[in-house]
């Protein structure tokens, strides 16, 4: 089964890729077999679907959502990448930041929404390494930011 069809049955579509980067950057850079997004926001249709901070504004289930989101934005920076996302052989790594509230503790359940998305779709080559901070502001005021590192092949 493809990725495509694992998110299919999911229920979930991929979107077309998330608003275009600040002329200093670009979205994604392949350099060889590696691929890396920039910080991937919960985007829905335009909107920031979950903006706040966690612990404060946001509860754990609600950043578990936003990062499961980002990740989806992620994906679609993939799939713009790569054209059909069985190219992707390994997701190495998912660096995660969670915008949290003084004594917030829970960013591993947080950015576990990802991180199971991204098993789901790929199976094991969805496993990955991950880092999760928690940053006190975040750009456009949004839940998480994710940036994404994979292998992958022609």
């Amino acid at each position: 089964m493809t990725p495509e069809e694992r998110l299919a049955e999911l229920g979930l579509d991929i979107p077309p890729p998330p608003p275009a980067a600040v002329p200093a950057y670009v979205p994604w850079v392949r350099s060889g077999s590696l691929l890396v997004t920039s910080g991937q926001l919960p985007w829905r249709d335009g909107v920031m679907a979950y903006s706040g901070r966690l612990g404060e504004d946001l509860t754990v289930e609600e950043g578990y959502e936003a990062s499961r989101l980002a990740a989806l934005n992620g994906i679609a920076q993939l799939k713009d990448a790569l054209g059909e996302l069985s190219r992707v052989v390994q997701l190495v790594r998912l660096e995660g930041n969670v915008h949290t509230a003084p004594g917030f503790h829970d960013h591993p359940h947080v950015l576990n929404g990802a991180s199971e998305l991204m098993i789901s779709v790929f199976g094991e080559r969805g496993r990955h390494t991950r880092t999760a901070l928690g940053i006190h502001d975040m750009p456009l005021d949004a839940a998480v930011q994710l940036s994404l590192y994979a292998e992958v092949g022609d």
